[in-house]
């Protein structure tokens, strides 16, 4: 079925509501770490997306590397994100990426990238070295891989999967209804497919959905079911915000008690962990998640590469 969603300049934009409301970014954490992205010659999703908790987030050190460049192959019609013909790979980003995030101590982050549908790989190779040159950069670090659906090719996943992620997260965004509208050049059933295979080969899986694009709460009770038949191990779930007139509209805003009901329907399918409310982001409070994944491995055995490089405390 084909829901076409109204266009976003027909809708006047709605004020929003009290608990949406944040600071503007500044402060000293928050300007030198602009400066070193900046210096470094670095893409943030957080800048390229947008985000409300850019201030919050970067005046605590932690910020979402953007990697494969700053211009995407898709134009997913929520993302501010820019759209067009990317520029070549970089082939040293990897190194300057790793530099950086062994420069700020961090004991876990999240790295994501643009779409590379320009790349007979979809940028895995990029992928891979950039986890490599992380591992060997800051080798106690957890990493979570915040990835594109690589077209549905599992042989660049396992690229990826290879070098050795904390946590394997990609979005499905919303509920299959309104998915093609949302995302236009992904496939539900694709982006599912990824995460199952990922969880298959023993990752930690990690989703993400937006919620106020017009779902309905059934919706997004059937997608956690299936996601917790999966056994899929993090959920997010957030407000959806127009980051201008050319996207899609608001269709309502989730009061945050909805946002707790869902958490504990999530829990009570089986998803081992769940931020749900409104600011909830991809990588919402990603400076307190190393003793979260490191637990999260521990209880699924998985040993993740910063567990082998733990220092070892003496009795």
């Amino acid at each position: 079925m084909t829901v076409r969603l109204p266009i976003a300049s027909d809708t006047p934009r709605p004020r929003h509501p009290q608990w949406l409301r944040v600071k503007m970014p500044g402060g000293e954490g928050y300007a030198e770490l602009h400066a070193q992205v900046k210096q470094l010659g670095l893409h943030t999703v957080c800048q390229s997306a947008s985000c409300p908790n850019i201030g919050e987030c970067w005046n605590h050190r932690a910020l979402t590397i953007m990697i494969l460049g700053d211009i995407c192959t898709r134009s997913c019609r929520f993302c501010d994100v820019a759209t067009g013909r990317p520029l070549p790979v970089d082939e040293d980003e990897p190194r300057r990426v790793a530099q950086m995030l062994a420069s700020l101590r961090l004991r876990h982050t999240v790295i994501t990238s643009v779409d590379r549908d320009d790349l007979d790989d979809g940028g895995a190779r990029i992928w891979a070295a950039t986890l490599s040159a992380c591992h060997d950069a800051a080798p106690q670090m957890t990493i979570e891989t915040l990835v594109g659906d690589f077209k549905g090719v599992l042989r660049d996943v396992d690229t990826v999967l290879d070098a050795g992620p904390d946590v394997f997260a990609h979005n499905l965004e919303t509920v299959p209804r309104l998915s093609r509208e949302v995302r236009v050049q992904a496939r539900y059933e694709r982006s599912y497919a990824v995460l199952a295979h990922a969880r298959r080969r023993g990752a930690l899986t990690k989703t993400g959905l937006m919620l106020g694009l017009g779902e309905r709460e059934d919706e997004v009770h059937e997608v956690i079911d299936a996601l917790g038949a999966m056994q899929l191990t993090i959920l997010t779930l957030g407000q959806y915000l127009q980051p201008s007139r050319k996207h899609l509209p608001i269709a309502r805003y989730v009061h945050p008690d909805e946002f707790a009901a869902l958490r504990s329907y999530a829990l009570a399918r089986g998803i081992r962990h769940v931020e749900s409310g409104p600011l909830v982001r991809s990588s919402y409070h990603a400076d307190g998640q190393a003793e979260l994944v490191t637990a999260l491995q521990r209880e699924a055995g998985v040993i993740g590469f910063a567990s082998l490089h733990a220092p070892v405390v003496e009795p």
